[in-house]
């Protein structure tokens, strides 16, 4: 059994779409980074950088940060969604995700959803960044289904939780045919939309 301790995040959904996807049988231990729980030294033992989504897998007594590391780990345990005939196409898709995607989405909302009105250069930096995001994806999907190629991948799911805060960015997601269509593709899937409502409270993903 997989102990998810997390918070509902793009990163801690990335996990639990996984575990739904794979039907791993999992709980979730919910981590409050609202009270600064993620600093207690039971979780820094952990995660050492302070930061959610850790994974125990009670089956071997295995625990993993980083949700890239986690999501590699699931697809070799499970043998799904990390083809081995695929695997330098899929991660440079998730690390593209991990290091650059996430990071400067991240950035958008404290400036842009969070604290607006305090920075008019972080805001327009990041909006412009963001934007850029946008349209280097809807490029990348105008000539591959799904990220990594043709088959749905943990790329596409490291990826699908930071898009879906797209009412966030005001940036347009309509505006990108591509990117609007893998996004409709990734939220039609039962086991997307079970894993998206990670605190099981009827979360419903937003519509393209």
């Amino acid at each position: 059994m997989i102990e998810l301790l997390t918070a509902n995040t793009p990163n801690g959904k990335k996990i639990s779409i996984m575990l739904e996807e794979i039907n791993f049988k999992y709980k979730v231990t919910k981590v409050n980074i609202n009270k600064d729980e993620q600093f207690k030294p039971e979780f820094v033992k952990l995660s050492p950088f302070r930061k959610i989504p850790v994974i125990i897998d009670h089956e071997n007594n295995q625990s993993l940060f980083e949700s890239g590391a986690i999501l590699i780990y699931l697809g070799e345990k499970s043998g799904k969604l990390y083809d081995n005939d695929n695997r330098t196409q899929i991660n440079q898709w998730l690390m593209g995700q991990m290091a650059y995607i996430g990071p400067m989405l991240g950035q958008h909302h404290q400036f842009h959803h969070y604290n607006p009105g305090k920075s008019k250069f972080g805001e327009e930096r990041y909006f412009k960044i963001s934007e850029r995001i946008y349209k280097e994806l809807d490029e990348r999907l105008s000539s591959s289904e799904y990220l990594a190629g043709n088959h749905y991948t943990i790329a596409d799911i490291a990826t699908f939780p930071w898009i879906a805060r797209h009412e966030w960015h005001d940036i347009g997601l309509k505006k990108f045919k591509n990117l609007t269509r893998w996004y409709k593709l990734i939220s039609s899937r039962p086991a997307v939309q079970k894993g998206f409502d990670l605190l099981k409270k009827n979360e419903k993903i937003p519509e393209a």
